[in-house]
């Protein structure tokens, strides 16, 4: 019978484990020295050695003659526990035996001595997926055993442990295996099974792994199983990506708006039946590493890089804001959980956020506000030092030239002025008397609008927002048709629910005022308004 090549290849002693050399030496001083724990604690990611220190561990205060700490493999007792003959050694998974139970016979099993072994081991795999009732039943026994019991606990997610489980074991952080011992470790497997495999396409299968050895050699497993070479071309194929030179020319797709690359590198992708969240994990990648170039200056000691990649992604990185940057790594974020929610849509899940990543202002978040301010930040820094002095002399002519072309209004006399009351920015409506303030970040509402109803928004196009002296809003529509598609109830009661999430304070959808200004009233405007409404458009 077959057997998988992490099984076949599964440490055997302490010095074969790969990068968690920190406890293995804890582990075999402990050994040596007789100063065995009563409980262990392994925490870490999959795939990083857990169990396998554990069973190591078991036969090491086990064996008859251990060599630097680690079993000898040969006697009687490591020969029972390698073949599972050894009674001794219960090897318990959590996920399936999480009841209180299971934790009592382990209770009642305890005051008995090792039928054939020195120590009686338990061995508890993903131990946080037990009861709080087998957690409480464990936790007397755990605390004082007997002198002929160890328990080592394994798993995954040490958060959801009680902190009195914590507090009883000694307790093994397993890291993330690096990218250069993962690489050797598959090599060495590879030139004993007889792969062909190139040393790109062993930092691939490493750097795929993500820190696992487990995933690093089932994936070398089955890029194997083709009998051929195995460079980068079979392990992209295998695992259902493109690789980094397919997703350079989408990044910059995304920063020029290249519609038409977007969407047939998505199709490409989906047409190749590869996996779209795969796909949009490398992605998240190149922007991962875009971001580490953008925010340090020692950026090769984070990154694992050819000098290509490395001169591709400074290119890139120097095209785009850091704040840009963030907002679309948020998005990018957001649509991988979408698609491990929803596994049908992914292909609409990843068109609709590199549309969106396209263009800041489809994009209404906090960040994707950010990344607009900092695109008009630039754009303003980029205007010639002589132009703002044109608009204050533009800003300081245009109330006099109005006047000349209207006709004089009737003299009034000006209120009195204090200095308890400064005069304030607002727009005073010709013929009525009323001063009303312009409604900031208008364009917000608008968005939540057309998200909740998106034939209805469009007749908000040109529509201006005000708060009068009552404090009521007032919105100026361009026509009646536009104003009487919003004056129902239904539509009222939508546009008061966007701008009580805008403005933070509650507004009563009765208290709305619609109108259709006169072609004199729609005419004061300064170009500071212009110039206000045009950045919130962007």
């Amino acid at each position: 019978m077959h057997q998988a090549l992490y099984r076949k290849w599964r440490p055997k002693t302490f010095s074969d484990v790969c990068g968690q050399e920190h406890i293995t030496s804890v582990l075999r001083y402990e050994v040596e020295h007789s100063a065995l724990s009563h409980a262990y604690l392994f925490c870490g990611s999959r795939g990083t050695g857990k169990t396998t220190c554990a069973k190591i561990l078991a036969k090491a205060a086990n064996c008859e003659h251990p060599v630097d700490g680690s079993p000898c493999g040969k006697c009687a007792a490591c020969v029972s526990i390698d073949n599972g003959s050894a009674t001794d050694v219960l090897e318990m998974d959590a996920a399936s035996n999480n009841g209180v139970e299971s934790i009592r016979d382990i209770r009642d099993e305890v005051v008995y001595t090792p039928s054939a072994l020195k120590y009686r081991v338990y061995i508890v795999d993903e131990v946080h997926m037990l009861s709080i009732s087998a957690f409480n039943a464990l936790l007397k026994t755990l605390e004082e055993p007997p002198a002929h019991v160890i328990f080592i606990l394994a798993t995954t997610e040490l958060h959801k442990l009680p902190n009195t489980i914590i507090s009883r074991c000694q307790r093994f952080d397993f890291r993330r295996i690096a990218v250069p011992v993962l690489a050797a470790r598959i090599s060495y497997i590879a030139k004993e099974e007889g792969f062909d495999l190139t040393p790109e396409a062993a930092e691939r299968i490493a750097k795929s792994a993500q820190g696992g050895m487990r995933d690093a050699i089932s994936l070398l497993e089955l890029c194997g199983s083709t009998r051929r070479k195995i460079d980068v071309e079979t392990v992209n194929e295998m695992m259902g990506s493109g690789g980094r030179d397919v997703m350079f020319p989408l990044v910059r797709a995304v920063l020029s708006a290249d519609y038409d690359t977007i969407f047939s590198s998505i199709d490409e992708a989906v047409s190749s039946s590869r996996d779209l969240a795969v796909f949009w994990q490398d992605l998240i990648s190149i922007y991962r590493d875009m971001l580490v170039l953008k925010t340090t200056s020692a950026a090769t000691k984070y990154l694992d890089l050819t000098d290509a990649e490395t001169a591709q992604l400074t290119e890139l990185a120097g095209g785009i804001s850091k704040a840009t940057l963030l907002s679309h790594c948020r998005l990018l974020e957001d649509a991988l959980f979408a698609m491990q929610k929803a596994n049908a849509v992914k292909r609409m899940v990843a068109e609709l956020t590199l549309v969106r990543m396209c263009d800041p202002a489809l994009d209404t978040s906090p960040e994707g506000m950010l990344a607009r301010l900092s695109q008009l930040e630039d754009k303003v820094a980029a205007i010639p030092s002589g132009v703002p002095s044109i608009i204050a002399e533009a800003l300081k002519k245009e109330p006099s030239a109005k006047k000349e072309d209207a006709p004089a209004p009737a003299p009034k006399k000006a209120p009195p002025v204090t200095a308890s009351a400064p005069t304030p920015a607002v727009e005073r409506s010709p013929g009525t008397g009323r001063v009303l303030h312009r409604i900031r970040g208008f364009m917000n509402c608008v968005e939540r609008v057309r998200r909740e109803n998106a034939m209805l928004a469009p007749f908000l196009d040109g529509v201006k927002a005000y708060t009068d002296e009552k404090e009521r809003i007032v919105f100026q529509f361009s026509n009646d048709w536009a104003l009487g598609m919003f004056d129902t109830q239904d539509a009222r009661a939508l546009l008061a629910r966007a701008l009580s999430a805008e403005m933070k304070r509650p507004v009563d959808a009765q208290t709305l005022v619609f109108e259709v200004p006169s072609a004199e009233a729609t005419a004061t405007d300064t170009i500071l308004d212009d110039l206000l409404e045009a950045a919130e458009q962007q």
